[in-house]
């Protein structure tokens, strides 16, 4: 089921095209035109400055959680102890040549201090071309061949007595045309017609065990990549197709729990995956683990939780002859802290296994993806992780450009790690995982010659 786009957050999601300037301008006169441009180029750079001012100041004080997490004995210990079972990626991994099978086919949480991670690396971008024009069209795709994506995870128990979560990141999980996967922003450009890498991310959390969230882990970007092959449906519309293939994924997944025997009818997970193109960000989701995209200055949720008191899923379940009971927050019959999820066979049909999906369009202006669970947005809001993100990822980025090493922690991975130490430092009582995607190419950070 597709959620319409206004409908994921109100207060702040809303398309590309409507990001438009807060001024409204009358029919003014010629000779008031001037002043009025000049008046409002004043009111929009002190609006921009207000804005900056007012993230830096959200900024510091989710910094200063992070010292004090840090100089606690905190996470530190969380994170190289032998018995907390963290992962964490942030290497390269390269994809410019006519692969021989050496990209990882997934990663997920191992035993301790296991690490792997993934960084495809990008030839030059090209000047970015703004994303509205008048009788023109881009030259390129937004994301080019989509080889400039790098990313960094960090999954860690936390509190908890035992690891429930697990991570999948497919670099390349599949290889089409940007014209061939769909919502290409340069059709019939000579990058729209090269073959590139469609990148896989997902975050499952499990509960009443690891076994469903490891096998999805495992298994859901191969189901999701053969129903997208099929060819009862190739000649969908490009949106159908992938919703058609990522709901029936997630139902092919679920089914695999029961026959192949993964688990206990009582365990299950939540699942939050993105398959990013050239051009495009598609998301869907089962349960409350999250996804946001840092565009700019805005933080843009790209899933809603699934919540059991959430209108829409409360009136479902009531309709199906199901109970929401307020037990520790709202719960299906007191048990489930969600309404969707993989698994939970038990509380059927009240708990379902079909996801939400979004599809956003990749702008010159986006910056990461971030995909976690609720270990991390539990203790942080939307807006102070993007923020959080933002700073971090640029002072990350100019002190590599100022280092002469090539062995430095990414970008990516430095907010993955900063992120989760943030969240144990306010206590987060669950297991966190957190994924980062930089969607800016290495070679487009290096200054100018």
């Amino acid at each position: 089921m597709r959620v319409p786009f206004d409908y994921i957050s109100p207060h702040t999601c809303r398309p590309a095209a409507c990001f438009l300037s807060p001024y409204f301008i009358p029919s003014p006169t010629p000779l008031s035109l001037l002043s009025l441009f000049s008046s409002l180029s004043m009111n929009a750079s002190s609006d921009v400055q207000t804005l900056e001012d007012e993230q830096l100041k959200r900024v510091d004080s989710v910094v200063a959680d992070l010292e004090l997490a840090s100089t606690s004995s905190g996470l530190s210990s969380v994170l190289t102890a032998e018995d907390s079972r963290s992962t964490t990626s942030s290497c390269d991994v390269s994809m410019t040549s006519s692969s021989s099978g050496e990209i990882p086919v997934t990663l997920v949480p191992r035993p301790p201090e296991s690490s792997a991670s993934g960084d495809a690396i990008a030839e030059e971008m090209i000047v970015p071309v703004p994303t509205t024009t008048t009788g023109t069209e881009r030259q390129k795709c937004i994301g080019r061949s989509n080889k400039g994506v790098s990313w960094g995870f960090t999954s860690v128990i936390g509190r908890r007595r035992e690891m429930e979560d697990a991570v999948a990141v497919v670099p390349g999980f599949m290889s089409r045309t940007c014209d061939h996967v769909g919502g290409c922003t340069a059709p019939g450009s000579r990058t729209s017609g090269e073959i590139s890498p469609v990148h896989f991310f997902g975050v499952y959390d499990g509960h009443g065990g690891s076994q469903v969230a490891k096998f999805c882990a495992e298994r859901m970007h191969e189901v999701i990549a053969e129903e997208w092959t099929r060819e009862n449906i190739g000649s969908y519309e490009w949106q159908r197709r992938w919703e058609t293939a990522l709901t029936v994924g997630f139902e092919r997944a679920d089914n695999e729990v029961v026959t192949e025997t993964v688990a206990p009818e009582m365990v299950g997970s939540t699942a939050v995956v993105v398959v990013l193109s050239g051009c495009q960000i598609i998301t869907s989701n089962c349960g409350d683990s999250r996804a946001v995209l840092c565009r700019g200055t805005q933080t843009i949720p790209l899933t809603v939780d699934q919540k059991p008191d959430r209108e829409d899923e409360l009136l479902r379940i009531e309709g199906e002859g199901g109970k929401v009971i307020k037990w520790n927050g709202a719960r299906v019959f007191g048990v489930l802290a969600m309404s969707r999820a993989i698994g939970d066979r038990y509380l059927r049909p009240w708990i379902i296994p079909v996801p939400e999906i979004t599809f956003t369009t990749r702008t010159d202006e986006d910056e990461c993806l971030i995909l976690a669970s609720d270990g991390l947005w539990d203790v942080m809001t939307n807006d102070e992780v993007g923020d959080v993100a933002r700073h971090l990822l640029r002072r990350r980025r100019r002190s590599m450009l100022n280092s002469s090493t090539d062995d430095q922690i990414s970008p990516a991975q430095f907010v993955a790690d900063n992120l989760t130490e943030i969240a144990y430092g306010r206590n987060s009582s669950d297991n966190i995982s957190v994924v980062v995607v930089d969607l800016k190419s290495k070679r487009k950070r290096q200054p100018r010659q």
